[in-house]
């Protein structure tokens, strides 16, 4: 039995600039964070004594016979990809919703990848984690997908990503003092509005609007250097916040798609009760929003917004990491070997 764990991550600058659309031509950079909430997949090879195969509980549970017959795209393309040809039962289990912007569908993508590797006696690094991950996603399943999400969960921690024009990257550690990373857990308030999407299709229709907006997009790449050095030299840590607002603001202006009206008057509320930023996370559309706040002015914002569910914001300092690996005590080969003869005497 194997399981992986991988973070959820939130992005806080950058986004849009990891898309092959924009950094094949212009590089690319974010800054963004895992966080303490996680995506875990348990992993086995599954003996041969029942009459399915592949046993893959996500949610739906689908017990079918060839690889070809598993529904859930990232599952079929990750076995396939690593040459599986054993049996296997993987178990789904996350800590917040899918579809909410918080680089969900990379984390599962990651776990499944690390638990597969480590199945098969495997070591593979961060580095490598991201690439097969951003492989599988953009090549195989043709997402309209960044690399942000893959690079942020798979490494973990507070990081300052750098991409290249050929798809490479580069990940700068952003080290925290213990009272900045208190207070940047303590002053950004993070909101779940009910709303679930499809990240792909919004990430479309962003895509489809780059070369229209060329000036925003390297001007929210500008901000990531600005929220590095605030982070790194600054003294007046609600500069931060005040920058959130303003990639928020060149953000929603990118497509109509991004921020529908009831995320505006969510969004107008918490500025009004005294917010100095904030964002809607992900591609847009729905799922989270975090916002910036200074601490005597929490008790407003959180009045303003009792509507939403609150969920509190820490920090991941690990990253994909393989939690649980016991080996099975049987011998796989022995028994796929002796498939036919345990039919028989069953």
């Amino acid at each position: 039995m194997i399981i992986a764990r991988t973070p959820f991550r939130v992005s806080f600058f950058g986004g849009g600039t990891d898309y092959p659309a924009w950094f094949q031509e212009h590089g690319g950079a974010v800054l963004g964070t895992s966080i303490a909430y996680y995506c875990y997949i348990h992993g086995r090879i599954l003996p041969p004594f029942f009459h399915h195969k592949y046993l893959i509980n996500w949610s739906k549970i689908e017990k079918v016979n060839s690889v070809d017959q598993i529904e859930h795209p990232v599952v079929r393309e990750a076995i396939n990809s690593l040459h599986i040809n054993q049996g296997l039962e993987i178990q789904y289990h996350g800590d917040l919703p899918a579809r909410s912007g918080l680089g969900s569908s990379s984390s599962f993508t990651a776990s499944v990848l690390h638990m597969l590797h480590t199945l098969k006696g495997n070591e593979i690094t961060k580095d490598d984690l991201s690439k097969e991950s951003i492989y599988l996603e953009q090549t195989l399943l043709k997402e309209n997908v960044g690399i942000q999400d893959q690079i942020l969960t798979v490494h973990g921690g507070f990081n300052h990503v750098k991409i290249f024009s050929d798809g490479g990257f580069n990940v700068s550690p952003i080290t925290l003092s213990k009272e900045k990373k208190e207070k940047v857990e303590s002053n950004i308030l993070m909101f779940y509005t009910g709303i679930s999407r499809y990240a792909s299709k919004v990430a479309g229709d962003c895509i489809d609007a780059i070369p229209k907006k060329q000036a925003d997009l390297l001007e929210m790449q500008k901000l990531v250097d600005v929220a590095v050095d605030i982070l790194s030299n600054g003294n007046d840590f609600d500069d931060f916040g005040r920058l959130l607002h303003e990639t928020w603001k060149i953000k929603r202006s990118l497509s109509s798609s991004i921020a529908p009206d009831y995320i505006n008057e969510i969004y107008s509320k918490a500025m009004k009760a005294g917010a100095l930023g904030g964002k809607l996370l992900g591609a847009g559309g729905g799922g989270f929003m975090i916002f910036y706040v200074p601490p005597e002015k929490k008790q407003q914002v959180l009045y303003e917004l009792t509507d939403l569910l609150l969920v509190p914001f820490k920090i991941d300092n690990i990253g994909s990491k393989i939690i649980f690996a016991e080996k099975q005590q049987y011998s796989l080969t022995a028994m796929s070997g002796n498939r036919e003869f345990i039919k028989r005497n069953i």
